[in-house]
Parts: structure tokens; sequence; C-alpha cells
């Protein structure tokens, strides 16, 4: 029997749109509609969904009249739809074109004030400020400052250096020597020597420079939740990631995660976003000091987390959740996941080498030999040759893209 029911409408291609897609298949055995530019490899022949590309779909002057188009042609065929945004530019244009869109879908987005304060740092730190949350010591260069602002800052290398939004357009165009999502300095050569190279760029936009959290990858958080139309939190899932992705334009993208349970986190996160009126999904970056024992908010991103997979490993399912509230009305108190379980987008061998810490990394065996393991792209489901040839090419990139950029963060 064709379901006529609901539509789940994908936008992207990559990771993160094919681990929503599998949810839904997994769950309610359909087919959602994946919109985007172009077709990348971890959604290439691939049996999930349907895939629709519309050609600069991602630009601001093609998507709301794109998008209302294929809304239009598809509510005459399903009782509801709904969105799921798989990058962050999809996020901002869904929250920035929502007005458009409203009696089309069911789900809804964070206000365009919202999002400008997640997005731009300093406004998302001052909002940390306002609500008790704990954030990395921080300094905001302005482009005329960039170089001088390494001799005023309270701390000492190492440093943390970002753009005030790493998604914005005038960043993601730019192009100079050295340019990476983020940046870790050791010393001031470096640093200076960057930053003439990001001035000669044409970039514009303020830098976020800030203290180096001391630790590795291990100690980094990440927590992907679900809160309903009416601010509140539904689902909230912890992890703990056991490795980074080191290449220049992932740096700082989760390899692999371990699923956790902090309830005292969970509680205090929690309150923060029904505080602040947060809707939908949000993927929070988190370091944890040992020192100072203390959780430092890094950024919320309005989407499911590229790496969210994670919280299907621990057995919970992120678009049931935004399902039994967008599409069938059903409400119960927030899940808070207590299970461990690994999550990893990068082959077994190479979270091996990698990982610093040894009792993770036996952690991480443990979980392997009882089968409380999962990728994103592994399922059995889709099998077909070609597939599964792309697939181990896919993975296989990642053995050179370690050997060649990773780096120990001290």
């Amino acid at each position: 029997m064709t379901n006529t029911t609901f539509l789940p409408i994908v936008l992207g291609s990559d990771e993160n749109a094919y681990g929503q897609a599998r949810l839904f298949n997994e769950v309610y055995k359909i087919k959602p509609l994946l919109c985007c530019t172009r077709q990348l490899v971890p959604t290439s022949n691939s049996s999930l969904f349907t895939i629709k590309k519309i050609e600069d779909f991602d630009k601001d002057s093609v998507f709301p009249s794109a998008l209302l188009a294929v809304l239009k042609e598809y509510k005459a065929k399903y009782d509801k739809l709904i969105v799921i945004p798989c990058s962050d530019y999809y996020s901002a244009l869904m929250s920035r074109h929502y007005d458009k869109f409203e009696g089309l879908i069911e789900n809804k987005f964070i206000s365009p004030e919202l999002l400008d304060t997640l997005d731009t740092k300093d406004k998302f730190y001052a909002l940390c400020e306002k609500h008790g949350m704990d954030y990395p010591h921080t300094y905001i260069a302005l482009p005329d400052d960039r170089i001088a602002a390494i001799d005023k800052l309270p701390f000492g290398f190492p440093i943390v250096v970002k753009p005030e939004n790493s998604n914005a357009y005038e960043y993601l165009h730019c192009e100079f020597e050295g340019k990476k999502k983020v940046f870790f300095f050791y010393d001031k050569e470096t640093y200076v020597k960057t930053m003439e190279n990001m001035n000669n760029s044409g970039y514009n936009g303020k830098l976020i420079i800030q203290e180096f959290i001391p630790g590795d990858d291990s100690d980094m958080r990440v927590m992907n939740s679900y809160s309903d139309s009416n601010a509140k939190v539904r689902l909230m899932c912890l992890g703990q990631p056991a490795l980074e992705e080191y290449h220049p334009k992932t740096l700082g993208n989760y390899a692999a995660i371990v699923s956790r349970g902090d309830i005292e986190l969970y509680n205090k996160i929690k309150k923060f976003l029904e505080d602040i009126g947060y809707i939908g999904f949000s993927n929070i970056d988190m370091k944890y000091d040992r020192t100072r024992k203390k959780y430092y908010m890094m950024e919320i991103n309005p989407r499911p987390g590229r790496s969210s997979f994670f919280v299907r490993s621990a057995g919970l399912n992120l678009m049931q959740t935004l399902v039994d509230d967008a599409v069938y009305g059903k409400e119960y108190s927030c899940v808070f996941n207590e299970n461990i379980a690994l999550w990893a987008n990068v082959p077994k061998c190479v979270v091996f080498k990698y990982v610093e810490d040894e009792e993770l990394k036996k952690e991480i065996k443990s979980l392997i030999k009882q089968k409380k393991y999962m990728r994103t792209l592994d399922c059995k489901e889709d099998f077909n040759l070609k597939r599964w040839l792309k697939i181990k090419r896919y993975y296989f990139g990642q053995y050179k893209n370690f050997k060649k950029y990773y780096f120990k963060k001290k």
C-alpha cells in the first residue's frame, strides 16, 4: 500500500542526508525526496529515496521559489510534508524564508533573529553569558585588527581561530593559502602569515580568537536534540567524539563518536534551549576541561548534525521523534539517552591508529566486539555492487586524509 500520509523532503545529498533517509526507511518503509544541487558520493546508487536536482538550489535567489514549487507539487499527493535541512546553509534558508512555506509544511524552524545570534559567534557567546553557560575566553577581531590582535589577547598560545560564521557565503567563496574551517595556532609567526593571506583574499568578516581548552578529540562533546513546535525538548543524546576529521575542508567534523549519558548536563542544556525558545533540531558542540571540570559551549547548529547517526547507534531515532511531533501530534516526556554505543565515519583501523586515549580505544574495541557499532553509509538493505564500490573508495580516501593531515592538538 502506498503511503500518502506524509512525505519527508530532505535538503542535501551528503552523509547526513543519507542517514536521515535511512532512518525514515527503517521505521516507515518510505522513500524521502532528496532535493539538492548535485548528487554526492554518499547518496549515489541508492534505492532509499528519490532525488530531485535543482540548479543553484542552495542560492538565496533560487531557493524560495524552487522549494515552493516542490512543496505545491507534492502537497497534491500527500496529506503532510516535512522538511529536513542537512547543512547549515539549507537550515539558514529555511529559517529566513519559512513564512513563504507556512501552511505547506508541518515542522517549524527557529526565527531568523535567533539564527543570526547562533551563527554570529560574539552574539552567541553573549547569549551564553546571559544564561549562565560556560564558553572559552574569546577575543573578537575586526578585519583591520587581525594582525595586531595577537598582541592584545588576554590568553596565550595555543589559540583557536575561526571566522564569525564559517558557513557564510563570503567565507565559503574566498580563497587563500592555508584556508581552513577552524585554525589551530601554536606560534605568532604562523598566525601572522595566515592573517596576511586572509587579508589579501578580500574576506571582510570578523574573526573569533579563543583560548585553546586543553585536551584531545576525546575531550569534545556533541549533543543532538529535537525541540517541538512549543519549544519543549523531546529527545537528547550526548556523544563523546573519539576522533575528529583533519582534512582542511572538514577539520572539526567528527569521525567517531561514543554515545553517553549525563543527566546533569542534559538538564542544563534542556533548560537553556527552552529558555531561548529553540525549535527543531540542534547540534551542540562543547569541550570538557578536565582540570576545571566544566563543559564549554562552542556552537549550536540548527539541524541534525553531520554525525547525528550516532543517535541511531545508541538505539534512538531523531526522525521518528520529528514525525511523532509534526505529523502525528504525539506528546511525551523528554527522552535522555543513557546507552553506550559507537558510530564512525572512517574505517575501524583509522580509529584504532589515531584515537589517543588508550582507555577509550579499549572501550571502542569492546563495543565493536559486542556489535554495538554503526556507520551511516553501511546499510545492507541498500546494497548493490556499484554503490558498494563507491563507498569502499570513499572510506579508503580517509586513510590518505589522516596520513596527510593528522596532527596532535596540544
